[in-house]
């Protein structure tokens, strides 16, 4: 689990092209300072599996799925990436539950001179986000200012612009979008709920009520 909360900024060392993966070498002195085999870094808010850790640099693999969702798949050497471990139990919340799992990419759209900046918004997650909700953009946390049907925005601090890659941002430019997992599950049971319901009612299978 991660919180959104960036520790470094990272650069892109090394892509090489597997079958259906791409393996990835990264720039991180403090992300790998305990980090060994096995342990989870968010890259831009994806979250991958370390496979080697050396000399202040990372290697991930980075599957299929993955890069179909992700704007991993366009990211090359020289790429400046948000970098966050994960986040130890008793750890401190710091800013929303996330997964590391990217549900699809926005687009950066621009930002004005009180730093509100605005995302275009795929249809199919537009639902799952919601005014002074959260979201994860590169795996930053987020409140969200502003939505309408096909956009979003939030206001970012100069701090914020200044330890992430969104002050390198610009227009046209890919993000990865989480939504929040909280409001996916809620969807699901109650679709199951209002299914099972309906089922219900359409069989008679309702109870009447005993006067």
């Amino acid at each position: 689990m991660f919180t959104g909360i960036v520790e470094e900024i990272g650069e892109v060392t090394a892509v090489e092209q597997l079958t259906n993966a791409a393996r990835l070498r990264v720039r991180g002195p403090l992300v790998t300072s305990d980090a060994g085999h096995g342990d989870s870094i968010a890259v831009s808010g994806v979250c991958l599996t370390v496979v080697e850790v050396a000399g202040g640099e990372f290697t991930v693999d980075v599957v299929n799925e993955t890069l179909q969702r992700s704007s991993l798949a366009k990211v090359a050497v020289g790429d400046r990436v948000n970098l966050e471990r994960a986040t130890p139990a008793g750890g401190r919340l710091g800013g929303h539950i996330m997964q590391g799992h990217v549900d699809g990419t926005g687009v950066f759209l621009g930002r004005d001179e009180n730093g509100v900046t605005t995302f275009a918004l795929p249809a199919h997650l537009s639902r799952y986000v919601v005014e002074k909700g959260s979201i994860a953009v590169d795996g930053v946390s987020l409140t969200v200012a502003a939505i309408s049907a096909d956009q979003f925005a939030v206001a970012l601090i100069p701090t914020t612009l200044e330890v992430t890659t969104l002050g390198r941002r610009e227009a046209g430019d890919l993000v990865n979008l989480e939504v929040d997992v909280v409001a996916k599950y809620v969807e699901k049971l109650a679709e199951a709920h209002i299914r099972d319901q309906v089922q219900n009612r359409d069989s008679g299978g309702g109870t009447e009520e005993r006067s």
